[in-house]
């Protein structure tokens, strides 16, 4: 196979923000990673990134453009986020192997992937690579490939290429994001692990790494989610606000909304019981300074306008900041770490069913969180 790597890549909606060249595809729309970034740096420390480094990316909406024979090598996707690419001219091969299968792409140390799957890889540093199934698919122009989280795969281009790419990750694979995060920081702590003694901030550097080599820590992660939990609860507080207890038995927004904060409590959850997030390095959320921020009330209003896109469903007009003061005013306006946000959420929640009917079906089933544990 031909040696030259892709790609020329450009951050499209970055670039020219004001020429909509193209719409994202409706059932690719709920996008909680592009939302954000839209509105938020998802790194912030000074040590670690710049204005416009890799680790604080703007966004990760991508237009490739590569010469016939140019190629990626097997990877999986940032964040382990979920991705679309649609060929606008050109013709790829898609090679993909599916998570099960994975380990047998990796070292004996699970800590090197195979570069070129077409190259010959050793059999004593990649023992199983031998026995890993491939599956592999063309795409032509005008078609879409839709990549679950955490496939491996390598693509090729068969012609000259021009693509469309987005990363995004939402409710339905969080869990793949923490899980990363996870197994990124534990290597990064184990990196380190002899200068702990010798080091002031231990944590606080361990923290770093992880952003520098994943794109976020989990502090970051924690802001990520707080925001998000808020500015879905207020869009389903002003569905209720507006259109009253027979939203529950006609809207879809209303329901996506709902799974979305038991995916989020679910998450929280496991934040609390994790090792990785000791001392709660760097966790801190003030709410009412988040109100009071036009980024969040932008995203306030973006995710209201993606759910009402993707249900055809109009947006709400409810004054965002005086239903929160209404309903969450004698919250202390803290989060400063896990637990605090899984007290927020259980909080917010019972306020939401406290205002509105108790017999309400879809409230019953957020209060009850495990109806959702297996979505």
């Amino acid at each position: 196979m031909p040696k030259s790597v892709v790609v020329h890549q450009i951050h499209f909606k970055r670039e020219y923000p004001e020429y909509v060249a193209y719409r994202t595809p409706l059932f690719f729309c709920d996008d909680w990673l592009n939302l954000y970034l839209d509105h938020y740096r998802m790194h912030n420390d000074s040590d670690t990134c710049q204005e416009n480094d890799g680790i604080s990316c703007s966004d990760y909406r991508f237009v490739y453009m590569g010469a016939k024979g140019s190629w990626t090598p097997l990877h999986a996707d940032v964040f382990r986020s979920y991705s679309w690419s649609a060929n606008v001219c050109g013709k790829k091969k898609w090679l993909f192997l599916p998570p099960s299968q994975c380990h047998l792409v990796f070292d004996r140390g699970f800590k090197s992937c195979v570069y070129d799957i077409f190259d010959d890889a050793s059999e004593t540093n990649f023992p199983g690579f031998k026995k890993a199934l491939w599956l592999e698919c063309s795409q032509e122009q005008n078609e879409i490939i839709f990549v679950p989280s955490g496939w491996y795969h390598q693509v090729h281009n068969m012609e000259d290429t021009i693509s469309i790419n987005h990363n995004w990750f939402n409710a339905y694979n969080l869990s793949w994001v923490l899980d990363l995060l996870s197994r990124d920081y534990k290597e990064a702590k184990e990196y380190i692990e002899d200068i702990r003694d010798i080091c002031d901030d231990f944590e606080g550097l361990c923290q770093r790494n992880l952003a520098a080599n994943t794109g976020m820590n989990f502090s970051d992660f924690f802001i990520f989610l707080s925001r998000f939990f808020s500015a879905n609860i207020l869009q389903l507080y002003c569905q209720l606000r507006e259109e009253g207890i027979s939203v529950w038995s006609s809207s879809k927004m209303a329901k996506h909304l709902v799974f979305n904060l038991a995916s989020i409590r679910r998450i929280a959850l496991k934040l609390t019981s994790m090792d990785v997030v000791a001392g709660n390095h760097g966790f801190f959320l003030d709410l009412m300074e988040t109100l009071d921020d036009p980024n969040f009330l932008k995203l306030f209003i973006d995710v209201g306008r993606a759910y009402g896109k993707i249900h055809e469903q109009q947006n709400c007009s409810c004054d965002t900041k005086k239903a929160w003061m209404v309903e969450f005013l004698d919250y202390s306006s803290h989060i400063r770490n896990p637990e605090d946000f899984v007290k927020f959420i259980d909080y917010s929640v019972a306020k939401l069913s406290a205002s509105f009917c108790e017999e309400n079906l879809l409230l019953s089933g957020l209060n009850n969180w495990p109806l959702f544990e297996d979505q």
